[in-house]
C-alpha cells in the first residue's frame, strides 16, 4: 500500500502532475506531512493545543521546504496559478514533507523548457547535496547527464548499460538505442 511504502522513508513524484490546484502552495506542502501528525479528529474540532502546535510547526516546515524548492514567495498563492516548471518544484516539496530518506522522481524533466529544467536541476542537486538519495526516471539524455552521478540505461525493460554519465554515453548500445551519432550530450547550462 502506499501509506506504507510512504512510512519506509520513500516519497515520489509522478509523470503526470498530481497537485490540489485550489489550495495554497504551503497547503499543499502541509498535505505531505500526514503521516506526521500527531493530533486526533477532536483536537482538530476543538483547536486543542496540540493541533495548533502541530499546525504552527508545519507551516514553518512548509515554508522551509518552499525555500529549498525556490518558491517561499508564492507560498500562499494558489498551487494552479504556477507555471509547469514551479508545479513539479512544489510536487517535490510535497514529497520532501514526508521526510523521506529515498525520493524517487518520475520523468521531471517533462515538458519543461531549459531555464526550467535548469531550475529543476538545481534543486535536485540542493536536495541531494542535503544527504537524501535520489532516483531518477527521465528521457531527457541532456538532463540526465548534467545532473547524475551514476547512470543505469534501460531498453525495452532490459538494463543495458550502467555507471558514470561518461561510460554509458560511450557504451555501444546506448549510442545505438538512444543517441545516434551525433554528439547530443552537452549538459543542461546551470547559471
Amino acid at each position: 500500500m502506499p501509506y506504507e511504502i510512504c512510512r519506509l522513508g520513500v516519497a515520489r513524484t509522478f509523470q503526470n502532475i498530481r497537485i490540489f490546484g485550489q489550495l495554497s502552495l504551503e497547503q499543499n506542502v502541509i498535505v505531505g506531512m500526514h503521516r506526521h501528525m500527531q493530533y486526533g479528529a477532536a483536537d482538530l474540532l476543538f483547536r486543542t493545543k496540540k493541533y495548533v502546535l502541530f499546525e504552527e510547526a508545519a507551516r514553518e516546515r512548509a515554508n522551509e521546504l518552499l525555500t529549498q524548492v525556490g518558491l517561499d514567495e508564492k507560498a500562499e498563492l494558489l498551487a494552479g496559478t504556477l507555471s509547469y516548471g514551479e508545479q513539479r518544484r512544489l510536487e517535490i516539496a510535497r514529497a520532501l514533507a514526508t521526510d523521506p530518506a529515498l525520493l524517487l522522481l518520475d520523468e521531471p524533466a517533462a515538458g519543461m523548457n531549459s531555464p526550467e529544467k535548469a531550475d529543476l536541476m538545481r534543486t535536485v542537486v540542493g536536495i541531494r547535496d542535503k544527504g537524501l538519495s535520489v532516483i531518477l526516471i527521465e528521457h531527457d539524455m541532456k538532463f540526465v547527464m548534467g545532473l547524475c552521478d551514476r547512470v543505469a540505461v534501460l531498453n525495452f525493460g532490459r538494463i543495458i548499460a550502467q555507471g558514470t554519465p561518461s561510460e554509458v554515453t560511450t557504451d555501444p548500445e546506448v549510442i545505438s538505442a538512444y543517441l545516434g551519432t551525433e554528439d547530443v550530450m552537452e549538459a543542461v547550462p546551470l547559471a
